[in-house]
Protein backbone atom coordinates (compact mmCIF):
# COMPACT_ATOMS: atom_id res chain seq x y z
CA UNK A 1 0.00 0.00 0.00
CA UNK A 2 1.30 3.62 -0.55
CA UNK A 3 2.15 6.38 1.80
CA UNK A 4 -1.04 8.30 0.58
CA UNK A 5 -3.05 5.49 0.21
CA UNK A 6 -2.32 4.30 3.87
CA UNK A 7 -2.66 7.69 5.55
CA UNK A 8 -6.46 8.48 3.61
CA UNK A 9 -7.22 4.89 5.32
CA UNK A 10 -6.22 6.78 8.59
CA UNK A 11 -10.00 8.43 9.75
CA UNK A 12 -10.75 6.42 13.04
CA UNK A 13 -8.89 5.35 16.82
CA UNK A 14 -9.26 1.91 15.49
CA UNK A 15 -7.66 1.97 11.76
CA UNK A 16 -4.02 0.68 11.63
CA UNK A 17 -1.39 2.92 12.62
CA UNK A 18 0.95 1.02 13.91
CA UNK A 19 4.66 1.74 12.68
CA UNK A 20 3.36 5.00 10.58
CA UNK A 21 6.52 7.74 11.33
CA UNK A 22 5.63 10.82 12.51
CA UNK A 23 7.54 13.60 13.53
CA UNK A 24 6.34 15.87 15.78
CA UNK A 25 7.37 19.34 15.61
CA UNK A 26 7.72 21.14 19.05
CA UNK A 27 6.70 20.33 22.42
CA UNK A 28 4.49 22.42 24.02
CA UNK A 29 1.37 20.92 26.23
CA UNK A 30 0.28 20.81 22.12
CA UNK A 31 3.35 18.82 21.03
CA UNK A 32 2.99 16.65 24.26
CA UNK A 33 -0.84 15.73 23.61
CA UNK A 34 0.38 14.79 19.85
CA UNK A 35 3.00 12.56 20.75
CA UNK A 36 1.13 11.03 23.44
CA UNK A 37 -1.58 10.41 21.48
CA UNK A 38 0.57 8.99 18.45
CA UNK A 39 2.72 6.52 20.77
CA UNK A 40 -1.35 5.09 22.38
CA UNK A 41 -2.33 4.34 18.67
CA UNK A 42 1.05 2.59 18.13
CA UNK A 43 3.31 4.76 15.84
CA UNK A 44 6.92 5.43 15.39
CA UNK A 45 7.22 9.00 17.08
CA UNK A 46 9.98 11.27 16.81
CA UNK A 47 9.58 14.73 18.55
CA UNK A 48 11.90 17.58 17.87
CA UNK A 49 12.01 20.49 19.63
CA UNK A 50 14.36 24.02 20.40
CA UNK A 51 13.22 23.42 23.90
CA UNK A 52 11.30 21.56 26.31
CA UNK A 53 10.43 21.61 30.46
CA UNK A 54 11.83 18.58 32.29
CA UNK A 55 8.55 16.84 32.71
CA UNK A 56 7.87 16.41 29.23
CA UNK A 57 11.49 15.75 28.35
CA UNK A 58 11.15 12.76 30.99
CA UNK A 59 7.45 11.42 29.97
CA UNK A 60 8.67 11.11 26.24
CA UNK A 61 10.54 7.77 26.97
CA UNK A 62 8.07 6.62 29.26
CA UNK A 63 5.34 7.17 26.53
CA UNK A 64 7.71 5.27 24.11
CA UNK A 65 8.59 8.20 21.75
CA UNK A 66 12.36 9.64 20.59
CA UNK A 67 13.10 12.96 21.20
CA UNK A 68 15.45 15.40 19.79
CA UNK A 69 16.41 18.95 21.21
CA UNK A 70 18.24 21.25 19.63
CA UNK A 71 18.26 23.79 16.75
CA UNK A 72 15.59 23.89 14.17
CA UNK A 73 16.80 26.62 12.30
CA UNK A 74 17.94 24.55 9.29
CA UNK A 75 16.40 20.79 8.69
CA UNK A 76 17.90 18.34 11.37
CA UNK A 77 19.81 15.22 9.79
CA UNK A 78 17.74 13.36 12.36
CA UNK A 79 14.30 14.44 10.64
CA UNK A 80 15.71 13.45 7.28
CA UNK A 81 17.23 10.28 8.77
CA UNK A 82 14.20 9.44 9.97
CA UNK A 83 12.29 10.17 6.58
CA UNK A 84 8.60 10.45 8.45
CA UNK A 85 5.48 9.80 6.47
CA UNK A 86 3.98 12.55 8.62
CA UNK A 87 4.72 15.81 10.11
CA UNK A 88 2.62 17.15 12.99
CA UNK A 89 3.37 20.58 13.37
CA UNK A 90 2.76 22.61 16.72
CA UNK A 91 0.87 25.87 15.29
CA UNK A 92 3.83 28.36 16.70
CA UNK A 93 5.54 26.93 13.51
CA UNK A 94 4.66 29.27 10.42
CA UNK A 95 4.65 28.47 6.66
CA UNK A 96 8.31 30.01 6.00
CA UNK A 97 9.77 28.01 8.83
CA UNK A 98 12.36 25.83 6.86
CA UNK A 99 11.04 22.36 8.26
CA UNK A 100 7.76 23.51 7.20
CA UNK A 101 9.06 24.45 3.33
CA UNK A 102 11.47 21.02 3.40
CA UNK A 103 8.15 18.75 4.37
CA UNK A 104 6.50 20.06 1.44
CA UNK A 105 8.93 20.26 -1.05
CA UNK A 106 9.51 16.80 0.04
CA UNK A 107 6.12 15.74 -0.12
CA UNK A 108 5.73 14.32 3.32
CA UNK A 109 2.15 15.25 4.47
CA UNK A 110 1.72 17.71 6.88
CA UNK A 111 -1.23 17.82 9.82
CA UNK A 112 -1.84 19.63 12.55
CA UNK A 113 -2.94 18.73 15.60
CA UNK A 114 -6.76 19.69 15.33
CA UNK A 115 -6.61 17.34 11.93
CA UNK A 116 -5.08 14.40 13.63
CA UNK A 117 -7.61 14.98 16.49
CA UNK A 118 -10.65 14.84 13.54
CA UNK A 119 -9.35 11.71 12.24
CA UNK A 120 -9.04 10.05 15.86
CA UNK A 121 -12.37 11.78 17.50
CA UNK A 122 -14.30 8.68 17.48
CA UNK A 123 -12.18 6.79 20.54
CA UNK A 124 -15.12 8.11 22.89
CA UNK A 125 -18.54 7.76 21.42
CA UNK A 126 -21.79 8.87 22.58
CA UNK A 127 -24.32 6.34 23.63
CA UNK A 128 -25.69 6.30 19.47
CA UNK A 129 -22.29 5.03 18.91
CA UNK A 130 -21.18 8.60 16.67
CA UNK A 131 -18.44 10.77 18.22
CA UNK A 132 -18.95 14.20 19.68
CA UNK A 133 -20.13 16.99 17.58
CA UNK A 134 -17.91 19.89 16.72
CA UNK A 135 -18.11 23.42 16.85
CA UNK A 136 -15.57 25.76 15.57
CA UNK A 137 -14.80 29.18 16.51
CA UNK A 138 -12.76 31.75 15.15
CA UNK A 139 -11.82 35.16 14.46
CA UNK A 140 -8.84 37.78 15.44
CA UNK A 141 -10.89 38.82 18.78
CA UNK A 142 -13.40 37.22 21.16
CA UNK A 143 -12.05 33.64 20.44
CA UNK A 144 -11.59 32.14 23.77
CA UNK A 145 -14.83 34.01 25.35
CA UNK A 146 -17.24 32.99 22.89
CA UNK A 147 -16.03 29.64 23.31
CA UNK A 148 -16.24 29.71 26.77
CA UNK A 149 -20.05 31.28 26.65
CA UNK A 150 -20.47 28.52 24.14
CA UNK A 151 -19.76 25.36 26.52
CA UNK A 152 -21.35 27.39 29.06
CA UNK A 153 -24.70 27.37 27.14
CA UNK A 154 -24.79 24.01 25.72
CA UNK A 155 -23.76 22.68 29.56
CA UNK A 156 -27.03 24.52 30.72
CA UNK A 157 -28.83 23.62 28.09
CA UNK A 158 -27.98 19.96 29.19
CA UNK A 159 -25.03 18.69 26.88
CA UNK A 160 -21.83 17.44 28.06
CA UNK A 161 -19.92 19.91 26.62
CA UNK A 162 -16.09 20.58 26.47
CA UNK A 163 -14.18 24.03 25.35
CA UNK A 164 -10.94 22.85 23.73
CA UNK A 165 -8.24 24.15 21.30
CA UNK A 166 -6.49 27.07 21.34
CA UNK A 167 -8.11 28.11 24.26
CA UNK A 168 -5.17 26.02 26.36
CA UNK A 169 -7.06 22.57 26.59
CA UNK A 170 -5.66 20.34 23.59
CA UNK A 171 -8.19 19.08 21.15
CA UNK A 172 -6.72 15.84 21.71
CA UNK A 173 -6.99 15.63 25.29
CA UNK A 174 -11.01 16.31 24.72
CA UNK A 175 -11.08 13.46 22.45
CA UNK A 176 -9.44 11.33 24.54
CA UNK A 177 -10.93 11.89 27.73
CA UNK A 178 -12.62 9.02 29.04
CA UNK A 179 -15.98 10.37 30.57
CA UNK A 180 -16.83 11.85 26.65
CA UNK A 181 -19.07 14.70 25.51
CA UNK A 182 -21.69 15.22 23.23
CA UNK A 183 -20.12 18.04 21.07
CA UNK A 184 -16.44 19.85 21.76
CA UNK A 185 -16.60 23.73 21.33
CA UNK A 186 -13.04 23.94 19.38
CA UNK A 187 -11.05 27.26 19.49
CA UNK A 188 -8.72 27.80 16.23
CA UNK A 189 -6.27 30.31 15.88
CA UNK A 190 -5.26 31.31 12.11
CA UNK A 191 -2.50 28.86 12.26
CA UNK A 192 -4.20 25.88 13.39
CA UNK A 193 -6.71 26.86 10.20
CA UNK A 194 -3.64 27.02 8.13
CA UNK A 195 -2.70 23.64 8.72
CA UNK A 196 -5.99 22.27 8.33
CA UNK A 197 -5.58 23.75 4.87
CA UNK A 198 -3.21 21.65 4.28
CA UNK A 199 -5.31 18.71 5.10
CA UNK A 200 -5.43 15.90 2.61
CA UNK A 201 -8.97 14.95 1.78
CA UNK A 202 -9.36 12.41 4.67
CA UNK A 203 -7.93 14.30 7.07
CA UNK A 204 -11.16 17.77 6.21
CA UNK A 205 -13.20 18.39 9.27
CA UNK A 206 -17.23 18.62 8.69
CA UNK A 207 -18.33 20.70 11.99
CA UNK A 208 -21.97 20.83 12.98
CA UNK A 209 -21.57 24.52 12.82
CA UNK A 210 -18.89 27.32 12.87
CA UNK A 211 -18.39 30.54 12.91
CA UNK A 212 -15.95 33.75 12.51
CA UNK A 213 -16.22 36.33 14.65
CA UNK A 214 -14.74 39.11 12.50
CA UNK A 215 -11.48 39.90 11.08
CA UNK A 216 -9.07 42.29 11.28
CA UNK A 217 -4.88 42.55 10.24
CA UNK A 218 -3.17 40.60 12.57
CA UNK A 219 -0.63 37.81 12.46
CA UNK A 220 0.88 38.96 9.59
CA UNK A 221 4.86 38.12 9.97
CA UNK A 222 3.27 34.41 10.64
CA UNK A 223 1.27 34.54 7.60
CA UNK A 224 3.21 36.85 5.42
CA UNK A 225 0.25 38.94 4.88
CA UNK A 226 -3.30 40.29 4.96
CA UNK A 227 -5.10 37.94 2.55
CA UNK A 228 -3.26 34.97 3.75
CA UNK A 229 -4.31 35.65 7.13
CA UNK A 230 -8.20 36.26 5.92
CA UNK A 231 -7.60 32.85 3.50
CA UNK A 232 -6.81 30.99 6.87
CA UNK A 233 -9.61 32.12 8.89
CA UNK A 234 -11.94 31.36 6.16
CA UNK A 235 -11.66 27.66 6.21
CA UNK A 236 -13.27 27.92 9.40
CA UNK A 237 -16.56 27.29 7.23
CA UNK A 238 -15.31 24.70 5.01
CA UNK A 239 -17.48 21.61 4.96
CA UNK A 240 -20.27 23.46 7.76
CA UNK A 241 -23.27 20.90 7.80
CA UNK A 242 -25.75 22.67 9.95
CA UNK A 243 -24.99 26.75 10.79
CA UNK A 244 -22.89 29.40 9.54
CA UNK A 245 -22.52 32.18 11.82
CA UNK A 246 -20.74 35.08 10.52
CA UNK A 247 -20.89 38.50 12.14
CA UNK A 248 -23.23 41.03 10.29
CA UNK A 249 -21.05 44.14 11.71
CA UNK A 250 -17.96 42.98 9.47
CA UNK A 251 -18.42 42.60 5.44
CA UNK A 252 -15.45 40.03 5.58
CA UNK A 253 -17.37 36.92 7.21
CA UNK A 254 -19.93 37.42 5.30
CA UNK A 255 -17.88 36.81 2.19
CA UNK A 256 -16.51 34.26 3.80
CA UNK A 257 -19.49 32.54 4.23
CA UNK A 258 -20.63 33.35 0.61
CA UNK A 259 -17.16 31.65 -0.87
CA UNK A 260 -17.62 28.39 1.38
CA UNK A 261 -17.76 24.95 0.39
CA UNK A 262 -20.38 23.98 2.77
CA UNK A 263 -22.76 20.76 3.31
CA UNK A 264 -25.99 21.53 1.73
CA UNK A 265 -28.54 22.44 3.73
CA UNK A 266 -26.73 24.46 5.94
CA UNK A 267 -27.69 27.52 7.10
CA UNK A 268 -26.02 31.27 7.37
CA UNK A 269 -27.16 32.87 10.15
CA UNK A 270 -26.03 36.70 11.52
CA UNK A 271 -25.92 38.24 14.26
CA UNK A 272 -25.05 42.00 15.53
CA UNK A 273 -26.21 44.69 17.65
CA UNK A 274 -29.35 45.74 15.27
CA UNK A 275 -32.62 44.68 14.88
CA UNK A 276 -32.22 40.84 13.16
CA UNK A 277 -33.75 40.02 10.26
CA UNK A 278 -35.55 36.45 9.86
CA UNK A 279 -31.98 34.62 10.05
CA UNK A 280 -30.48 36.41 12.47
CA UNK A 281 -29.50 37.13 16.38
CA UNK A 282 -29.46 40.53 17.24
CA UNK A 283 -30.93 43.09 19.75
CA UNK A 284 -34.62 45.12 19.82
CA UNK A 285 -35.13 47.63 22.83
CA UNK A 286 -32.72 46.34 24.87
CA UNK A 287 -33.54 42.61 24.24
CA UNK A 288 -31.36 40.01 22.93
CA UNK A 289 -33.36 38.18 20.39
CA UNK A 290 -33.32 34.61 18.36
CA UNK A 291 -34.85 34.91 14.79
CA UNK A 292 -33.17 32.09 13.11
CA UNK A 293 -34.35 29.28 15.25
CA UNK A 294 -37.82 29.74 15.76
CA UNK A 295 -40.77 28.67 13.57
CA UNK A 296 -42.30 31.73 13.39
CA UNK A 297 -39.43 33.92 12.83
CA UNK A 298 -40.71 36.07 9.70
CA UNK A 299 -43.24 37.80 12.40
CA UNK A 300 -41.46 37.20 15.93
CA UNK A 301 -38.15 36.86 17.96
CA UNK A 302 -37.23 34.58 20.99
CA UNK A 303 -36.02 36.60 24.02
CA UNK A 304 -32.65 34.96 25.07
CA UNK A 305 -31.85 37.93 27.96
CA UNK A 306 -31.91 41.55 28.47
CA UNK A 307 -29.09 44.36 28.31
CA UNK A 308 -29.90 45.27 31.93
CA UNK A 309 -29.45 41.59 33.39
CA UNK A 310 -25.74 41.72 31.14
CA UNK A 311 -24.76 45.10 32.49
CA UNK A 312 -25.63 43.40 36.30
CA UNK A 313 -23.44 40.69 35.42
CA UNK A 314 -20.36 42.98 33.78
CA UNK A 315 -21.38 41.50 30.11
CA UNK A 316 -22.71 44.28 28.81
CA UNK A 317 -19.06 45.58 26.52
CA UNK A 318 -20.78 45.97 22.88
CA UNK A 319 -17.62 43.36 21.76
CA UNK A 320 -18.84 41.01 24.51
CA UNK A 321 -22.59 41.32 23.65
CA UNK A 322 -21.71 40.46 20.33
CA UNK A 323 -19.62 37.26 21.85
CA UNK A 324 -23.17 36.80 23.26
CA UNK A 325 -24.68 36.96 20.72
CA UNK A 326 -22.52 34.30 18.28
CA UNK A 327 -22.35 31.54 21.44
CA UNK A 328 -25.83 32.08 21.30
CA UNK A 329 -26.57 30.82 17.73
CA UNK A 330 -24.50 28.02 18.04
CA UNK A 331 -26.15 26.62 21.03
CA UNK A 332 -29.38 27.48 19.69
CA UNK A 333 -28.62 25.71 16.65
CA UNK A 334 -27.85 22.63 18.92
CA UNK A 335 -32.04 23.78 19.87
CA UNK A 336 -30.94 25.14 23.52
CA UNK A 337 -33.88 26.25 25.30
CA UNK A 338 -33.78 30.53 25.47
CA UNK A 339 -34.52 30.02 29.56
CA UNK A 340 -31.32 28.12 29.36
CA UNK A 341 -29.05 30.64 27.69
CA UNK A 342 -30.82 33.30 30.13
CA UNK A 343 -29.48 31.17 33.58
CA UNK A 344 -26.12 30.37 31.45
CA UNK A 345 -25.31 34.36 31.11
CA UNK A 346 -26.18 35.21 34.88
CA UNK A 347 -23.75 32.55 36.06
CA UNK A 348 -20.98 33.28 33.79
CA UNK A 349 -17.83 35.52 34.30
CA UNK A 350 -15.05 36.65 32.03
CA UNK A 351 -11.86 35.65 32.24
CA UNK A 352 -8.79 37.59 33.79
CA UNK A 353 -7.19 40.53 31.39
CA UNK A 354 -10.19 40.96 29.60
CA UNK A 355 -12.28 44.10 30.46
CA UNK A 356 -11.17 43.40 33.93
CA UNK A 357 -11.79 46.28 36.40
CA UNK A 358 -9.26 45.83 39.07
CA UNK A 359 -10.13 48.91 41.07
CA UNK A 360 -12.03 52.04 41.51
CA UNK A 361 -10.33 54.70 43.29
CA UNK A 362 -10.86 58.00 44.36
CA UNK A 363 -13.55 58.21 41.35
CA UNK A 364 -10.74 56.25 38.91
CA UNK A 365 -11.80 53.36 36.90
CA UNK A 366 -8.50 50.64 36.59
CA UNK A 367 -9.16 48.34 33.52
CA UNK A 368 -7.24 45.52 32.60
CA UNK A 369 -7.80 44.54 29.41
CA UNK A 370 -4.22 43.06 28.58
CA UNK A 371 -5.72 40.30 26.50
CA UNK A 372 -6.27 43.30 23.63
CA UNK A 373 -3.45 42.06 21.94
CA UNK A 374 -4.21 43.66 18.36
CA UNK A 375 -5.81 46.70 17.17
CA UNK A 376 -8.92 45.26 16.20
CA UNK A 377 -9.51 44.64 19.95
CA UNK A 378 -8.12 47.67 21.30
CA UNK A 379 -10.30 49.21 19.39
CA UNK A 380 -13.48 47.47 20.96
CA UNK A 381 -11.98 48.66 24.85
CA UNK A 382 -11.77 52.21 23.79
CA UNK A 383 -15.60 52.22 22.45
CA UNK A 384 -16.37 50.90 25.38
CA UNK A 385 -14.18 53.31 27.73
CA UNK A 386 -14.24 56.81 25.55
CA UNK A 387 -12.02 59.10 26.75
CA UNK A 388 -9.78 56.72 28.99
CA UNK A 389 -6.34 57.42 29.83
CA UNK A 390 -5.39 54.55 27.23
CA UNK A 391 -1.94 52.46 27.95
CA UNK A 392 -0.83 51.32 24.37
CA UNK A 393 2.32 49.44 23.05
CA UNK A 394 4.44 46.68 22.99
CA UNK A 395 4.86 44.18 19.66
CA UNK A 396 2.84 44.94 16.68
CA UNK A 397 3.21 41.86 15.30
CA UNK A 398 3.97 43.74 11.72
CA UNK A 399 0.29 45.51 12.49
CA UNK A 400 0.30 49.25 11.14
CA UNK A 401 -1.51 51.32 14.35
CA UNK A 402 -2.36 54.24 11.87
CA UNK A 403 -5.91 53.47 11.45
CA UNK A 404 -6.57 52.55 15.04
CA UNK A 405 -5.46 55.97 16.24
CA UNK A 406 -7.04 57.37 13.93
CA UNK A 407 -10.15 55.81 13.94
CA UNK A 408 -10.56 55.56 18.01
CA UNK A 409 -7.36 56.61 19.38
CA UNK A 410 -8.32 60.64 19.12
CA UNK A 411 -11.12 59.76 21.73
CA UNK A 412 -8.62 59.39 24.93
CA UNK A 413 -8.15 61.53 27.49
CA UNK A 414 -4.21 60.63 27.30
CA UNK A 415 -1.97 57.62 25.78
CA UNK A 416 0.81 56.05 27.96
CA UNK A 417 3.04 54.45 25.33
CA UNK A 418 4.73 51.67 26.19
CA UNK A 419 6.85 48.59 24.15
CA UNK A 420 9.97 48.21 22.01
CA UNK A 421 7.87 49.96 19.30
CA UNK A 422 7.29 53.31 21.08
CA UNK A 423 8.71 55.28 17.98
CA UNK A 424 5.88 53.77 15.62
CA UNK A 425 3.08 54.36 18.32
CA UNK A 426 3.86 58.06 19.09
CA UNK A 427 4.24 58.80 15.21
CA UNK A 428 0.98 57.38 14.83
CA UNK A 429 -0.61 59.82 17.52
CA UNK A 430 1.38 62.78 15.83
CA UNK A 431 -0.48 61.91 12.50
CA UNK A 432 -3.82 61.32 13.32
CA UNK A 433 -4.56 62.79 17.06
CA UNK A 434 -1.84 65.35 17.47
CA UNK A 435 -4.23 66.94 20.34
CA UNK A 436 -4.41 63.60 22.59
CA UNK A 437 -1.47 64.14 25.23
CA UNK A 438 1.14 61.46 24.33
CA UNK A 439 3.46 59.79 27.63
CA UNK A 440 6.15 57.66 26.81
CA UNK A 441 7.99 54.92 29.70
CA UNK A 442 11.06 53.03 29.00
CA UNK A 443 12.08 49.98 31.11
CA UNK A 444 13.66 50.75 33.99
CA UNK A 445 17.20 49.08 34.62
CA UNK A 446 14.91 46.12 36.08
CA UNK A 447 12.59 45.66 33.26
CA UNK A 448 9.69 46.95 34.74
CA UNK A 449 7.39 49.41 33.14
CA UNK A 450 4.03 49.42 34.92
CA UNK A 451 5.05 51.23 38.25
CA UNK A 452 5.60 54.02 36.46
CA UNK A 453 2.97 53.89 33.70
CA UNK A 454 0.27 53.53 36.64
CA UNK A 455 2.14 56.44 38.39
CA UNK A 456 1.78 59.15 34.82
CA UNK A 457 -1.48 58.10 34.26
CA UNK A 458 -2.82 58.57 37.79
CA UNK A 459 -1.43 62.10 36.98
CA UNK A 460 -3.45 62.77 33.90
CA UNK A 461 -6.96 60.85 34.46
CA UNK A 462 -9.70 62.76 34.67
CA UNK A 463 -11.93 62.61 37.81
CA UNK A 464 -14.40 59.77 37.67
CA UNK A 465 -12.30 58.82 34.40
CA UNK A 466 -10.98 55.50 33.20
CA UNK A 467 -7.68 54.33 33.10
CA UNK A 468 -7.28 51.76 30.13
CA UNK A 469 -4.28 48.95 29.48
CA UNK A 470 -5.31 47.98 26.38
CA UNK A 471 -2.29 47.10 24.53
CA UNK A 472 -3.27 46.53 20.81
CA UNK A 473 0.33 44.59 20.74
CA UNK A 474 1.62 41.48 21.93
CA UNK A 475 3.30 41.25 25.13
CA UNK A 476 6.77 39.10 24.63
CA UNK A 477 8.71 42.17 24.13
CA UNK A 478 8.45 43.05 27.55
CA UNK A 479 6.71 40.06 29.87
CA UNK A 480 6.04 37.00 29.68
CA UNK A 481 2.76 37.05 28.29
CA UNK A 482 -0.19 39.03 28.14
CA UNK A 483 -1.03 37.38 31.65
CA UNK A 484 1.63 38.38 33.46
CA UNK A 485 1.65 42.09 31.26
CA UNK A 486 -2.04 42.26 33.24
CA UNK A 487 -0.70 40.77 36.51
CA UNK A 488 1.88 43.93 36.75
CA UNK A 489 -0.64 46.40 35.83
CA UNK A 490 -2.60 45.13 38.87
CA UNK A 491 0.27 44.96 41.18
CA UNK A 492 1.21 48.55 40.18
CA UNK A 493 -2.15 49.29 40.85
CA UNK A 494 -2.66 48.10 44.23
CA UNK A 495 0.70 49.57 45.23
CA UNK A 496 -0.18 52.86 43.99
CA UNK A 497 -3.10 52.82 46.16
CA UNK A 498 -1.85 51.61 48.94
CA UNK A 499 0.46 54.44 48.85
CA UNK A 500 -2.49 56.67 48.66
CA UNK A 501 -2.93 59.15 46.08
CA UNK A 502 -0.86 62.52 46.15
CA UNK A 503 0.33 64.87 44.05
CA UNK A 504 3.95 63.72 43.69
CA UNK A 505 3.04 61.00 41.08
CA UNK A 506 5.97 62.61 38.52
CA UNK A 507 4.03 63.97 36.13
CA UNK A 508 5.96 63.84 32.57
CA UNK A 509 6.33 65.85 30.20
CA UNK A 510 4.43 64.50 26.79
CA UNK A 511 6.33 62.88 24.22
CA UNK A 512 4.51 65.66 21.48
Amino acid sequence: MSTEARLDALTSWHADWRGLKVAVLGLSVTGFSVADTLAELGADVLVLSESATDEYERLLPVIGARFELGSLAVVPDALTDFAPEVIVASPGFPPSHPVIRWAQESGVALWGDVELAWRVRDKVVRSDGTPAEWMLITGTNGKTTTTQLTASLLVEGGLRAAPCGNIGIPVLDAVRDPSGFDVLVVELSSHQLWYLGQSAAAGELFPYAAVCLNLADDHLVWHGSAEAYRDAKAIVYRNTRVACVYNKADEATRRMVEDADVIEGARAIGFDLGIPGPSDLGVVEGLLVDRAFHEDRARSALELTTVADLQSAGLAAPHIVQNILAASALARSLDVAPAAIHAALQKFHLDAHRIQVIARYDGVTWVDDSKATNPHAAASSLRAYPGAVWIVGGDLKGVDIADLVADVGATARAAVVIGVERASVIAAFQRHAPAVPVFEVEADETGHVMNRVVEIAAGIVDDEGTVLLAPAAASFDQFASYADRGHRFAEAVRDWIDRGSTDDTGRSKPAH
